[in-house]
């Protein structure tokens, strides 16, 4: 492979550093590692046909033309889908800032402070607009939010519901329609039913447990729900509302008109539309509901030393503890774009926020009025953005003059809906009013708008106007200069370590490289001001992109088709299990609803089996990790005729290519099962060996793993499913876009095709890779995996390897023996590793008192070296506490993290010098990362819990001790 591809740019290692590699685990060749490490049996015997590799500069010009293949009319569809006014300062310190977008989920809470403090004014935001009491730190969007709330609501009936199966959810008509396609997917296959129809006539009793109502409704009614919320209130029924976050700062909140749960998109707060994504959803709760909300919380504890500290709170990795009683399979969220949202309302504060919503009110305001002189009848007599008017005959000309005039209105029959935004000027309203004014040859110059037509009033009952304050906080009234948030960013950014400081070894969560060409075309406007519900002729550039990134998936996979529409890796396992359903029903098996997982998988693999209406066998694993194929034989004939899927992961979870992995697939299918496989780790399958050819029937993709998306500090995410060709007429569709033909199944996300602009990024990643590129990539992972195995398994046992003591991309260090010669836990280590600079490995998963490890391909052998260094390290300095010479207490491990503060103290009494505490090996001084905070304490945050910013008196500053 040549010197100058960008290939050897992506990969870590280079030849001499390959050749040193194979010397230390004894292997003559990167073929032979291969040969030592993957069954023969599941190899691919052939190159993959892809497209060949291009150059950085000639991606970003091919992809600058694809952009302008895309028509970015003035789009005025609204259903939660606006254009905004990304603030610059946020764009290019946040959006295109690799210290913010290459960070990772904040499970190490110490070294994610910034983050966690940016989710935390997210959290507060959403609490002041919404009046609800707890928010989590974001969800997908808006529709998956809403069927979050309906499960979250049946899963806390209370005794007498339960007892009576009340299973009702009614579902206002006036909701957004990919919403209700949404519930329609969620709800049917754990046996809820859905009640869709007017509140106005509608009659609550007795055998609905929740309602969902749209705040202003999609046709922009803006409802007095107070009656039809009292009596849904006498009948013990659970109120969700899913509400319009702008509104709301005109608009009294949902909960002080008694909501039980909001939820929303927070699109418009500064996120370009991106044709469908990715954007924060939002979820807010009573507190009564802490223990059951969906997703990550943020809340405030202490670290060691008593000062405030922040970190995820309740309900972190519940699928990990609960597994099939999960009552989510959410584990990620939306993170870099709730960052963005948060800081948009931040930098414009309460009264920013208000005039923005004053506005966009006031001009929609004026054409309401303007529309209403030329002889338009308004159908909807109270608005907060969106007007629907009875074009009656004329609609076809309206719409076909708004074409031409390059705007995109939404049409119902003769209805037709206009929805404003911030971007919405006078300048806008003048050729939206020409386009009606001209169908009924109304002169223009008598409609020119100006706000002088308007008075002071609310264009909705004053009884909705709202009174209570929000955004209070003084962190939304203190940074509204560009230099002083220019100034907040960067302080926060520099509280959390991500890939631009140094390795992330997070074994099954590939932290690989995102490269800067990869993440450029994100800012064109060509693919970020593309509303998801644009007509299809004008979105021929992303049309090109989908498909062409389908067929090149489908080439790596071995499958027939792709859906890419879920946006996260629990959407695609929840998917793919959705689609063998529909396969079962289709074939009348609808009574096939046993899924058989082994032990050692993902905890959101039961989770999102129990969402999808099945039921859970675990499969034992024996003393290697590997599938235990007399257990999987046993219960694969016990449930022979009610056996739906398995679902595995390949490699498996312990890092392990098992080599019974096709007799596996053999055995389920027998059994008349479906095998699904888990995606996420297909960063060790590239190029190699796939899961067509392994037996699999579908698999979802962690494009945010495998191709190259950046987690985003906890996302955004894609989970695109494949599928054999036998399931691909089960795919997934949408209500408002034709997708796969016929449709058989219903919507899982909210866009069509999910987070559409982030599918750029994978789209950039293969064509600049190319097939040898990407099947290197996967020899390299595999390569650097055993290179560490290599240089720690003298001072870690390594827990599980294959046949001939080779590991796949990641492996398993086991820890637990520390407990017993040193008082050292697992976490000890994760925060020690902090004061050498590294984030920790994955924590205590698969395997509790374990840390995996995983390289990826993109690490060179320079910082490969360092970490282990800092990893024998650490073991030495546990070694002094099993030898005596360090306290089993007060040592330097299990004091860790040290912060900057705490060195540099008047006062140490500590019994190892600082220089030991700070700086361990020589080289942590040329780049020190310093924690913000002393280790967090966990307990300490649950027992007190708070989830928003608390007053400024309550601030526990960082204490110089």
């Amino acid at each position: 492979m040549s010197t100058h591809t960008f290939a050897t740019r992506h990969n870590g290692p280079d030849t001499h550093d390959i050749n040193q590699m194979l010397a230390t685990i004894g292997a003559a060749s990167l073929d032979e590692l291969m040969q030592q490490t993957i069954p023969g049996s599941i190899r691919l015997k052939e190159e993959l046909d892809l497209p060949t590799a291009v150059s950085e500069y000639e991606l970003l010009n091919e992809l600058h033309d694809i952009a302008s293949k895309n028509k970015v009319f003035r789009s005025y569809i609204g259903l939660g889908y606006h254009h905004t006014i990304t603030p610059g300062v946020i764009q290019r310190n946040i959006f295109e800032n690799p210290g913010w977008y290459t960070a990772y989920t904040p499970y190490q809470a110490e070294i994610a402070q910034g983050r966690l403090e940016a989710l935390l004014n997210f959290q507060t935001m959403v609490t002041d607009l919404t009046g609800m009491e707890l928010a989590n730190g974001s969800l997908l969007d808006e529709a998956t939010a809403a069927a979050e709330a309906m499960s979250m609501f049946f899963h806390s009936r209370n005794k007498e519901q339960v007892k009576n199966n009340t299973s009702k959810f009614f579902v206002s008509q006036a909701c957004y329609p990919q919403t209700v396609d949404v519930l329609k997917t969620r709800a049917e296959p754990i046996g809820i039913e859905l009640v869709i129809g007017d509140h106005l006539t509608a009659q609550p009793d007795d055998s609905y447990f929740g309602v969902l109502l749209q705040y202003p409704a999609a046709d922009g009614e803006v409802y007095d729900y107070s009656d039809f919320v009292n009596r849904a209130r006498a009948h013990n029924i659970q109120i969700a509302v899913a509400a319009d976050i702008m509104s709301l700062a005109l608009l009294t909140p949902p909960g002080e008109w008694g909501a039980d749960a909001v939820v929303g998109n927070t699109q418009r707060f500064g996120v370009p539309m991106g044709y469908g994504g990715p954007h924060a959803a939002y979820f807010a709760t009573r507190e009564s509901y802490k223990r059951d909300i969906p997703g990550r919380i943020i809340g405030i504890s202490v670290d060691s030393h008593g000062n405030r500290a922040l970190r995820m709170a309740l309900q972190t990795r519940e699928q990990h503890i609960k597994r099939d009683k999960a009552t989510s399979n959410i584990c990620t969220s939306q993170v870099l774009l709730a960052v963005m949202a948060g800081m948009y309302t931040v930098y414009h504060g309460p009264a920013g926020i208000r005039d923005i919503a004053r506005q966009i009110h006031d001009r929609t305001r004026l054409l309401a009025l303007h529309l209403g002189n030329a002889g338009y009848k308004l159908l909807n007599q109270t608005y907060f953005d969106t007007l629907t008017f009875d074009c009656g005959s004329d609609t076809e000309i309206v719409h076909s003059r708004a074409l031409a005039s390059g705007l995109n209105f939404r049409y119902n029959g003769s209805n037709v809906s206009i929805t404003l935004d911030e971007t919405t000027d006078l300048r806008d309203l003048r050729h939206i009013i020409n386009v009606f004014a001209s169908t009924r040859n109304v002169d223009v110059s008598t409609l020119s708008p100006t706000h002088a037509d308007l008075d002071e009033q609310y264009a909705f009952d004053e009884a909705l106007v709202r009174e209570s304050q929000y955004l209070t906080h003084q962190v939304f009234n203190t940074h509204h200069s560009e230099t002083e948030m220019l100034r907040y960013i960067k302080k926060l950014e520099n509280r959390d370590l991500a890939l631009n400081h140094s390795m992330i070894p997070l074994g099954s969560c590939t932290m690989k490289l995102n490269a800067t060409a990869e993440m450029i075309p994100l800012s064109y406007k060509g693919f970020s001001a593309m509303h998801p519900f644009a007509p299809a002729d004008q979105a021929v550039g992303y049309a090109q992109i989908i498909a062409e990134l389908e067929k090149y998936l489908c080439t790596i996979t071995g499958f027939a088709a792709m859906s890419l529409q879920p946006n996260s890796g629990a959407q695609g396992e929840f998917a793919g299990l959705m689609v063998i359903r529909q396969y079962h029903i289709a074939r009348g098996h609808a009574h096939r609803n046993i899924v058989l997982i082994p032990s050692s998988a993902h905890g959101t693999n039961p989770a999102s089996a129990v969402m999808a209406g099945m039921k859970v066998v675990v499969v034992a694993c024996d003393s290697q990790g590997n599938i235990d194929l007399a257990d999987l034989r046993a219960k694969a004939d016990t449930h022979r005729d009610n056996l739906s899927a398995l679902m595995v992961t390949y490699p498996s979870t312990h890092g392990v290519y098992e080599e019974g992995i096709k007799e596996v697939t053999d055995i389920v299918h027998r059994a008349g099962g479906q095998v699904y496989m888990d995606g996420a780790n297909m960063n060790a399958q590239v190029g190699l060996t796939n899961p067509a050819n392994i037996g699999a029937d579908v698999c979802h993709l962690n494009l945010h793993k495998t191709f190259a998306i950046p987690h985003g500090g906890g996302g955004p995410g894609m989970g695109p499913i494949g599928v054999a060709a036998h399931l691909a007429p089960f795919l997934p569709s949408h209500p408002l876009v034709e997708i796969h033909g016929e449709p058989t199944l219903s919507a899982i996300s909210a866009a069509p095709w999910g987070s559409a602009s982030i599918l750029i990024i994978s789209y950039a990643y293969i064509r600049l890779m190319g097939g040898e590129g990407l099947k290197r990539a996967t020899e390299l992972a595999i390569l650097n995996a055993n290179y560490l195995k290599a240089k720690l398994e003298k001072h870690y046992p390594v827990l599980y390897q294959g046949r001939n003591g080779r590991v796949a991309h990641e492996m398993i260090l086991d820890c637990r023996h520390l407990k017993a010669s040193a008082n050292i836990e697992v976490i000890d280590i994760a925060k020690r590793l902090i004061d050498y600079g590294f984030h920790a490995p994955t924590v205590s998963f698969p395997v509790a008192g374990t840390l995996m490890v995983e390289p990826t391909e993109s690490e060179a052998l320079a910082e490969l070296d360092r970490f282990a260094e800092a990893m024998t390290s650490i073991r030495q300095e546990i070694a002094e506490i099993e030898e005596g010479t360090a306290d089993k207490e007060n040592n330097v491990v299990r004091n860790s993290p040290h912060t900057y503060v705490e060195v540099c103290s008047d006062s140490w009494n500590k019994p190892y010098p600082r220089k030991k505490a700070a700086f361990p090996l020589e080289w942590t001084a040329e780049n020190k990362f310093w924690p913000y905070v002393g280790r967090v304490d966990n307990a300490y945050g649950d027992r007190n819990l708070v989830c928003t910013c608390p007053p400024l008196e309550n601030y526990m500053e960082v204490q110089v001790s």
